[in-house]
């Protein structure tokens, strides 16, 4: 396929009318393209924002390295680790970069596929997605019928339907002041942080602050707090640390209470999830 007007690799000189002029040509030129699939590699510095903008494809946006701040009319979404977000098609909204971030995306166009999701939402990726999306970014051209490419985006299309959706997006606030919190909170998160000390923070009433926090954020300061916590371990556990170590990291009394606290959450155990993600790691790709 044609190469898109941004380049793959985005150096953090790149700011202000000029981000916004590459952008506005990637966006006119993904709806221009013919192709009902676009696959784009884009390597982004830490901090790097994408402007707020929307095209007419829906978009799984996944992060290779590195982790994104999406921020729509309906909040502010942190993907975590072996996720993806899906983006339907004419949402608005931008993209910061936390971290040095390898993103991968997947444009999709409405006729593709029968019956593709309406709604924003965060996904965990399939080992076989995984290696789909990695493999149709290396697709330079339109692929003819039956070629080894077009199989790919055939098959990618079609798992795109196994892909289990899952309650993890951390939402973030569009409040300034709060934001700040949030962020520093996500830099060295505790579970023992408390409403009090939050509230006291922003020289509010607890009652203030706890309407304002579900307001902003859609969900109530203890369970944002948690999934808080789980974003902050889930890539060290990927990584093959130790459950006692991360759990004693975060501020858990004890390794049961973090054991708790993420299977209410993810729904496995954290053992469980780090010999899988250690497993899949050592396991031989596409």
């Amino acid at each position: 396929m044609p190469s898109s007007p941004l380049p793959p690799f985005i150096p953090a000189s790149v700011a202000g009318d000029e981000l916004n002029r590459l952008h506005n040509q990637r966006v006119l030129w993904l709806e221009e393209i013919e192709s009902a699939v676009v696959a784009l590699r884009t390597e982004y510095p830490d901090g790097y924002l994408v402007p707020r903008h929307r095209h007419n494809r829906s978009q799984l946006l996944y992060a290779l390295t590195g982790v994104v701040l999406v921020t729509t009319d309906a909040g502010r979404w942190m993907v975590p680790p072996e996720h993806a977000i899906w983006l339907p098609a004419r949402v608005h909204h931008a993209v910061e970069m936390l971290g040095t971030v390898s993103m991968r995306s997947i444009y999709i166009a409405p006729h593709a596929r029968d019956a593709l999701p309406m709604h924003l939402h965060v996904v965990a990726l399939t080992d076989l997605m995984r290696c789909l999306i990695v493999e149709a970014v290396t697709s330079d051209d339109d692929p003819p019928p039956g070629s080894r490419e077009a199989l790919v985006i055939s098959l990618l299309l079609d798992e795109l339907r196994n892909l289990p959706e899952q309650p993890l997006g951390l939402p973030f606030p569009a409040d300034p002041r709060l934001s700040a919190l949030c962020r520093r909170f996500v830099e060295k998160p505790s579970p023992h942080a408390t409403i009090d000390e939050w509230a006291a923070a922003l020289a509010m009433s607890r009652r203030s602050f706890t309407r304002s926090f579900q307001r902003e954020t859609g969900l109530s300061f203890s369970l944002w707090r948690q999934q808080a916590c789980l974003f902050a371990a889930l890539p060290r556990l990927a990584d093959g640390e130790p459950v006692t170590s991360v759990a004693l990291d975060l501020g858990y009394d004890s390794v049961p209470a973090f054991t708790t606290m993420f299977k209410r959450m993810l729904g496995v155990s954290p053992r469980f999830y780090r010999s899988g993600m250690l497993a899949q790691r050592q396991a031989p790709s596409l």
